[in-house]
């Protein structure tokens, strides 16, 4: 299909695939043109301010209630229990330790998207909307008749091998490495596979939805521009056919029947909706005299708290960038934080450790864990010619959060699990001269 967007973050946008199937004037007629379904779709509370209030009506060929009842999800291999956990992460006891995995490896056996999510940790309460999950997907089919949509929360895709395509009931995106996509709470959709096969990360928010960063001192421009944001106009599928709905609820997955596609939106106005972004377009921000600003530079989405200025989850990336400070420690300083940081790589390397901490992998850095670069990062920069340097070529990222992120039980039991990442620090020497 001829993929198309609309840009800016959070507009009020009006988009149909036939024309004539929205409604002038008001938002439910007593018929809705040519025979379709006034249904809207909530975000947030209806009394919310307007300021922050989303919701999207939808005109679709049939309302979404008309599905039989969700019994529990047994997946396509129901000897194999699912990986796809949710909150209370207690499964283990949470430790202090520095961790860090290898990238898991896509499965053999036909996998789709929702088969393929494996939960590497999380924190907070779904129940309290307060928190957020970590996971890997790994897939090799195609969904098919298959659909999907979380009411636990909304979830931030990060592509790192392969493109895939995500047909939603409000249109149609495709993303790669290097690109994200957020899909709402609540909003159905089905991932199709560009290249074959593919892997990536997911952070499950169950708190405030993501939003931009206030830009403060910055001023009106910088880091990640709305324009630059984009969501698929309306497209729709129109399909008779025995379909299954898998919905995650109360951190449980569950499956329904229905006799046609979910997608079936053919027109739809509001503010409610997915949108992918482009990570490269990211104007980064740092210094031009000496020091390391602080990470939160970096940040493209947060979701807040109820604390000013702590996040409940800030999305952070370390993009292609300019170093050019003088008489300063390039790479990211040795440091103890309140905010715990999942740290991934999507391609390239990244300079505080250059080994180790490959594309797909990850790494855990908990509450007032230390961490920093490794022993050959710390030479290399500490004795470096100090002359303007490109990084080129990379993009980490990073899901900080005020909450401890507690492993799942896979996760600390897996071959991918690096038990000597430790080791990485142990050889940096004395150097203390009275």
């Amino acid at each position: 299909m001829d993929l198309k967007y609309q840009t800016g973050f959070g507009n009020e946008f009006a988009t149909e695939a036939v024309a004539g199937a929205l409604p002038i004037g008001r938002n439910s007629p007593q018929k809705a043109p040519l025979g379709l379904y006034a249904e809207q779709l909530s975000g947030t509370a209806f009394t919310v301010p307007r300021s922050g209030n989303k919701r999207t009506w939808t005109y679709r060929i049939r309302p979404s209630v008309t599905h039989k009842p969700f019994v529990p999800f047994a997946g396509a291999d129901t000897s194999a229990p699912s990986l796809f956990r949710s909150s209370p992460f207690d499964e283990v006891v949470a430790t202090p330790n520095q961790l860090r995995w290898d990238p898991l490896p896509v499965p053999d056996e036909p996998t789709d998207f929702v088969e393929g999510i494996t939960s590497i940790a999380g924190n907070g309460d779904l129940f309290t909307q307060a928190g957020i999950a970590v996971h890997i997907y790994r897939c090799n089919r195609g969904m098919g008749n298959r659909y999907f949509y979380n009411a636990d929360g909304e979830m931030l895709i990060v592509p790192e091998l392969g493109r895939i395509g995500i047909l939603t009931e409000l249109g149609a995106m495709q993303v790669g490495p290097g690109e994200i996509a957020v899909l709402p709470r609540g909003v159905r959709f089905k991932v199709e596979l560009a290249d074959g096969e593919a892997r990536g990360y997911i952070c499950e928010n169950y708190g405030a939805q993501f939003r931009l960063p206030d830009l403060g001192p910055i001023g009106a421009n910088g880091l990640a521009n709305p324009r630059d944001f984009e969501t698929p106009v309306a497209w729709y599928e129109d399909k008779d056919e025995t379909c299954e709905i898998v919905q995650k609820f109360g951190g449980n997955l569950w499956s329904c029947e229905s006799d046609h596609s979910p997608l079936d939106v053919v027109a739809w106005h509001g503010n409610y909706a997915p949108y992918k972004y482009d990570l490269r377009r990211f104007n980064t921000i740092g210094s031009i005299s000496f020091d390391h600003p602080d990470p939160s530079i970096f940040t493209v989405l947060t979701s807040p708290s109820g604390e000013a200025g702590v996040a409940n989850c800030d999305f952070a990336i370390f993009p292609d960038r300019w170093l050019v400070g003088e008489d300063t420690f390039r790479p990211p300083w040795y440091h103890r934080n309140t905010m715990s940081e999942y740290m991934g790589l999507i391609y390239g390397q990244y300079d505080a450790k250059e080994e180790g901490f490959l594309p797909g992998g990850g790494s855990l850095h908990n509450q007032m864990s230390a961490h920093g670069p490794d022993l050959d990062a710390f030479e290399k920069a500490s004795n470096a010619e100090l002359k303007p340097q490109k990084l080129a070529g990379t993009m980490a990222f990073m899901f900080e959060s005020r909450y401890i992120i507690r492993p799942t039980r896979f996760a600390m039991e897996c071959p991918e699990l690096q038990p000597d990442y430790h080791a990485v620090w142990q050889g940096l020497k004395k150097n203390f001269q009275q």
